[in-house]
């Protein structure tokens, strides 16, 4: 087992909007006085994570990311590469990111996507912020790969969307924060739609056995009400998961766990 590095460590799923309640996740873990002293993130839980690390409070990072018009974030292009552009997430990220370099964040940060490539999913952490992390968010079909150094890039959750791997056994105290449930689905019509829905699908695989590595694991059911392509209920979706993580903090053995973890040695 690697030597622990970290306090505490705080794993981001991708979830499209619902990358909103990562928000109010670390909103009520802050006023709990649980801060993550390292992230790693995957698509939405990527660009939560980069404006988190890089300094804003989670109300100030919902302020920024959230529209009142999907259009503000995305705009429909010629079908080649992608149904639509990404620019206005980049446009965001361009006017607020402070940091420029992974080495520049205040809070270590892991960026995962997946290289089309090669096949496999990885784990950015240093040199350029931007491409790496609009990289991650790059849902395929509805968005262009991100080149990268010639390599095709995509979102992260195909391969990983609960990127434990880059901070496992690193950590005193890890917690996961899933905002990608699937439920049931009535209406699938129309290429965006089956795109997403399949996204989704492939997204959510693997989750109930990575959920046993966390010590503190956060996955808001409410979540699966909500698209993942609709950013103008974000502060709906930042208190359904900030009210998760107050029920879980309300229980005394949660507490007792995450006093012992964090107690000194």
């Amino acid at each position: 087992m690697a030597e622990e590095k970290y306090n505490t460590g705080l794993v981001l799923s991708g979830g499209g909007a619902r990358g909103f309640a990562h928000l109010g996740i670390l909103q009520a873990l802050n006023e709990a006085e649980i801060y993550p002293d390292v992230l790693s993130g995957t698509s939405s839980g990527a660009l939560a994570g980069v404006m988190y690390c890089d300094g804003y409070t989670p109300k100030e990072i919902c302020k920024i990311m959230k529209t009142s018009s999907r259009l503000n974030y995305m705009r429909p292009t010629l079908p080649r590469d992608g149904l639509l552009q990404i620019s206005g997430i980049k446009k965001i990220l361009e006017t607020n990111l402070r940091a420029k370099t992974f080495g520049e964040l205040r809070i270590p940060l892991y960026v995962t996507a997946t290289d089309l490539n090669n096949g496999k999913a990885v784990y950015f952490s240093e040199g350029d912020l931007l491409n790496a992390v609009i990289a991650s968010a790059s849902i395929p079909v509805l968005f262009k790969p991100v080149i990268i150094n010639k390599i095709y890039y995509v979102d992260g959750g195909i391969l990983d969307n609960l990127p434990i791997r880059p901070i496992e056994n690193k950590c005193r105290l890890i917690i996961g924060s899933f905002v990608n449930p699937v439920g049931y689905e009535d209406i699938i019509n129309g290429l965006t739609k089956i795109a997403e829905r399949t996204f989704m699908l492939t997204m959510s695989k693997e989750v109930a056995e990575k959920s046993k590595k966390f010590d503190l694991f956060i996955a808001p059911l409410e979540l699966k009400n909500y698209g993942i392509l609709d950013p103008e209920k974000a502060e709906e979706v930042f208190k359904v998961g900030y009210k998760a993580t107050k029920e879980k903090l309300k229980d005394p053995e949660i507490l007792k766990l995450i006093s012992s973890k964090l107690s000194d040695k």
